[in-house]
């Protein structure tokens, strides 16, 4: 859709609960993005911040939806409060076809002077594993299979690396499928803020089962990913045929 106003609004889920460190976050994340399109407007808002959205949005803004999956969130809520503006809404962040190749590149500069780990049984060197740590949902598959799918594109990218999910709210656990890593494999939250799943629940799992390995910052908050949404952003906007 091609964009006229040059507006673009960011929207999470945010943190109920304390709305207002995640507002912060995701201002920053907006600011970060208008460095990269100084001739846009990006604004942002969270769902958690009664009424913020509704003042956020004007008619003819694009909206990018900071969320992992196309789930409750993006395919009713999002579309009910925004029924009252036109506007274009973007596919979520966790959909964006270059999502796999940016977290590959974030992966391999982690994993970077790491040694391959050795299993003690065995004596032979495997290799190292990198734990997607995801939301999942106990209330429908949409969450679970959009992170399939994004680990199965990135174990495409990251063919030298065993690629894992787990989930807090079902099956695989975090906590169950942890226990078998070693010292020198990784942990990703696959979320887009880090909200109290990704500061307390999930190292609070990885502490439980005595997990030695390195825990990362929630994909969403590394430093790519602005970059990412710049392009998104001008994707969407870009005229018919553009080969923007």
């Amino acid at each position: 859709m091609h964009s006229t106003s040059k507006i673009a609004v960011l929207t999470s889920h945010g943190q109920p609960s304390d709305p207002m460190p995640a507002e912060a976050s995701l201002a920053e994340m907006a600011h970060q993005v208008a460095q990269i399109l100084p001739d846009w407007e990006i604004r942002s808002a969270t769902l958690a911040t009664p009424g913020r959205l509704e003042q956020t949005v004007e008619n003819g803004v694009l909206v990018y939806p900071f969320f992992m999956s196309d789930g409750w969130f993006t395919s009713q809520v999002l579309p009910r409060r925004l029924a009252g503006f036109q506007h274009h809404l973007l596919p979520p962040f966790g959909k964006d076809p270059a999502l796999p190749a940016t977290t590959a590149q974030i992966i391999r500069q982690a994993f970077a002077g790491q040694a391959f780990s050795t299993r003690a049984k065995t004596g032979t060197k495997v290799k190292p594993s990198l734990l997607l740590a995801a939301h999942g949902s106990a209330r429908g598959p949409k969450a679970a299979a959009a992170t399939e799918r994004f680990a199965a594109a990135l174990r495409i990218q990251l063919g030298a690396f065993e690629v894992i999910t787990s989930y807090i709210e079902q099956p695989p656990y975090l906590a169950d499928v942890a226990t078998r890593l070693s010292e020198t494999d990784l942990c990703l939250p696959f979320f887009a803020q880090s909200g109290d799943h990704v500061t307390k629940d999930i190292p609070a799992a990885l502490t439980k089962v005595g997990f030695k390995g390195q825990l990362l910052t929630a994909l969403g908050t590394t430093p790519p990913i602005a970059e990412l949404i710049a392009q998104a952003i001008l994707r969407a906007a870009a005229p018919p045929g553009s080969c923007k």
